[in-house]
């Protein structure tokens, strides 16, 4: 080869060696391969964590709406054979990839509302890791810091928030019982409980925002544990209006079925009133809007007994609605709303209820529980209760004392219940209750539905 083709080829072959390493060096600064996804939900917020093998190179997040979701794009980066999107978490409710431009991953994660994310780079080299997080964007979505109220459109024909003409919106705290590590009673079908009362309570938040006058917070919305105490703390500090503990069921006796409603028995009433009595030195507490801690002992063990009295009372009378509508939906385990020492029912002054759907360790119940018709369908009779309390005991100032209800309700006979017990209980009298389902007397049958006309103003 004479010396100026050797030269030319020399050339050539160094310019095809540096184009080489240049590109070798964007394709290692720009991320790798993504091998692996985790997701992990806290109280406030979720974590993504990308598994790169490489340190990550100009990557861009954006959000987008109507659906919320969050997109990350990390430049030349492919997917590593295998890979598998993780399960929903948290704030997450599905995680999407592709290609949207050649040598560009897209990962899209579908949210249940507008987030604020966060990101870092942590490790180096192949341990290079790049993490995401999504907290909640109250600004955008008018979340509380206890919760977020579930997007659902207003009902045909009803005030949406912002047609309230000033009346103050009643808050409903919807608590979905276990997550995270605690995941409650396990179906037969292999149904945790914690998977349930999630689904249930998110739908129920829907429908409680569906109804004007009244707006849903969701004490838990993803996969992570809340003790017991701080889920009714939680509501209080969101000044709730009624508080709903969401669960399902379980027995030995595989044959026991039917949703339940508990109320807080008056022992566990007696055991917190002498818990706020003793450490209202300790805190800053609450019964009733009045401070505990600059009081009396004697004067503030009366304040107490009447918030507690007061919120007991209201808690059953919210019950009795919400069992009512149950029954509209099959069978009820009892008769009658029930009594027990729940923790999560022991708020002083939040009126609380704790709703079992079902038996999970029931195998139709457990079919029941994973068939998503019949969850929607649960909460729409449970919000229909709550909005009937609230018709029949309007809060002063609200949406709901603005707009007295002028239509029938009804009431499904339960076991043991009289005519004149049903009427007291409505706020009727015996008379309007015969005139409104023309009886020509006071008997009454299990399972049957009575009308019940409007209160007399």
């Amino acid at each position: 080869m004479s010396r100026p083709a050797a030269l030319h080829w020399s050339r050539w072959l160094h310019l095809a060696v540096l184009v080489a390493g240049l590109a070798y060096a964007a394709f290692a600064h720009a991320g790798g391969q993504l091998s692996q996804l985790r997701l992990s939900a806290g109280d406030d917020s979720t974590r993504a964590e990308f598994l790169l093998g490489a340190a990550p190179g100009d990557y861009k997040v954006f959000s987008l709406a109507d659906p919320h979701r969050l997109v990350l794009d990390l430049p030349g980066t492919a997917l590593a054979a295998g890979f598998r999107p993780p399960a929903p978490n948290g704030r997450v409710i599905g995680v999407r990839t592709g290609t949207p431009e050649p040598g560009k991953l897209r990962v899209v994660f579908d949210l249940a509302g507008a987030v604020k994310p966060r990101t870092r780079v942590e490790g180096s080299g192949r341990e290079s890791r790049l993490v995401l997080e999504m907290f909640r964007d109250e600004a955008s979505t008018g979340l509380s810091a206890q919760g977020e109220r579930a997007a659902a459109a207003p009902a045909a024909g009803a005030p949406s928030g912002g047609a309230l003409d000033g009346a103050r919106e009643l808050v409903v705290a919807i608590d979905a019982g276990h997550g995270g590590r605690d995941p409650g009673a396990i179906g037969g079908g292999g149904t945790y409980e914690k998977t349930v009362t999630l689904k249930v309570s998110r739908k129920l938040a829907e429908e409680i925002n569906r109804h004007p006058g009244m707006r849903a917070v969701l004490i838990r919305d993803g996969d992570y544990f809340i003790p017991l105490g701080r889920r009714y703390q939680k509501a209080r500090e969101a000044q709730a209006d009624l508080f709903i503990s969401v669960h399902a069921d379980a027995a030995q006796n595989r044959s026991a079925r039917g949703a339940s409603v508990f109320v807080l028995s008056t022992s566990g009433a007696s055991s917190e009133a002498a818990r706020f009595l003793a450490d209202r030195e300790n805190n800053a507490d609450l019964v009733g809007g009045v401070s505990l801690e600059d009081k009396d002992r004697n004067l503030a063990a009366v304040l107490l007994d009447l918030s507690q009295s007061a919120t007991l009372r209201v808690s059953d009378e919210a019950a009795n609605h919400v069992l009512d509508e149950l029954r509209s939906v099959g069978k009820t385990h009892k008769p009658q709303v029930e009594r027990a020492n729940f923790w999560v029912l022991r708020s002083p002054d939040v009126p609380s209820m704790l709703v079992e759907t079902g038996f999970i360790t029931n195998a139709e119940d457990e079919r029941k529980l994973n068939d998503p018709n019949f969850r929607r369908r649960l909460a729409e009779v449970i919000a229909r209760g709550v909005a009937d309390h609230f018709s029949a005991q309007p809060p002063p100032g609200t949406w709901f004392a603005a707009h007295p209800q002028r239509g029938d309700r009804q009431h499904v006979v339960a076991r043991g219940e009289t005519l004149g017990l049903i009427a007291a209980r409505h706020g009727v009298s015996v008379s309007q209750l015969r005139s409104a389902n023309a009886k020509r007397d006071d008997v009454v049958r299990v399972g049957e539905r009575l009308r019940i006309p409007a209160a007399p103003e």
